[in-house]
């Protein structure tokens, strides 16, 4: 396997996410759906793979992350397959363990061929002492899937995207440089050829976030899942949005997200990611499950 890119080349430490350009949230009177979805017939997920709008899934059943196209860090002490406790998700989950000092934490990155919209959805669980998290669930556009094409979505942080090369979107917990409480309030962290530069003059993630956003809680399980649509190229008719438990909270249009009709977002990682910028818990765990990304809503799972 061509191994991912070493941090220090496709990210930089972050700094407080820049204001996205003046788009509105329309999640109050959006036509986007709700509560069930696609997923709402297969109990505990169990066979959505065979939905013809799955384009990826995986439960973690085989206790390992073996259908990932890059597994990321292997070692016990960072990856683990435990009983996630909730019979909606199976019997294992993807447990990642971050120490400070001795490890980061990380996460596996997965291909796909790419749909005009794309939905991914995903259980995450922060441990009662998580911290704050550098790097979360990321959807990255490349300019293929094969050779260095696939890869024309990862590096050059603090960089403004060339829109025929790249863009990407991130639902992640946002520590709001430690102004919000661990691990965060969820936001889109996203880059893309027009976004807004950061006071320095670096184009660091431009946030879009709910006004309040919501905390993010700990100790239990939540369902999140996100949407990202291409704009017709060079043409701000793009969107993006996120749900939390089944609920819409975030709907933007209006993105201009690609200049060229071969750049389409294809390459999902899924890692929590911790630094010492804001981190101060020396071991951070967060927990994943029942990963799928679709071509339609997905929405929560059945019951079992």
């Amino acid at each position: 396997m061509h191994p991912l890119p070493p941090l220090a080349l496709w990210s930089a430490l972050t700094l407080a996410a820049s204001a996205a350009p003046d788009l509105k949230n329309l999640a109050a009177s959006s036509p986007l759906p709700s509560g069930n979805g696609l997923a709402a017939t297969f109990k505990a997920d169990v066979g959505i793979s065979s939905h013809p709008s799955v384009l990826f899934a995986d439960g973690f059943e085989s206790s390992n992350c073996s259908k990932w196209d890059e597994t990321g860090p292997t070692s016990p002490d960072i990856i683990s397959f435990p009983n996630p406790g909730n019979p909606a998700l199976g019997s294992h989950c993807l447990r990642v363990t971050a120490t400070l000092g001795k490890n980061t934490g990380g996460g596996p990155t997965q291909w796909f061929p790419a749909t005009n919209s794309l939905f991914v959805r995903f259980f995450t669980r922060f441990d009662s002492q998580c911290d704050y998290v550098h790097h979360f669930v990321t959807l990255r556009a490349n300019k293929g899937l094969k050779g260095g094409d696939k890869w024309s979505g990862f590096g050059k942080a603090g960089l403004l995207p060339v829109g025929s090369e790249r863009f990407s979107t991130a639902l992640e917990p946002w520590g709001n440089d430690g102004r919000n409480p661990p691990p965060g309030r969820w936001n889109f962290y996203s880059y893309w050829h027009e976004m807004t530069p950061s006071p320095d003059g670096k184009f660091w993630g431009n946030s879009f976030a709910p006004s309040p956003a919501p905390p993010v809680p700990k100790d239990r399980w939540i369902c999140a899942e996100f949407m990202l649509r291409h704009n017709s190229p060079g043409k701000p008719d793009g969107a993006q949005a996120f749900w939390i438990d089944g609920k819409l909270l975030g709907h933007w249009e209006g993105i201009n997200w690609r200049t060229s009709p071969s750049l389409m977002a294809n390459a999902l990682t899924v890692e929590s990611y911790f630094t010492d910028r804001w981190t101060t818990h020396p071991t951070n765990i967060v927990s994943f499950d029942n990963v799928v990304v679709a071509s339609a809503y997905i929405g929560p799972p059945g019951n079992p």
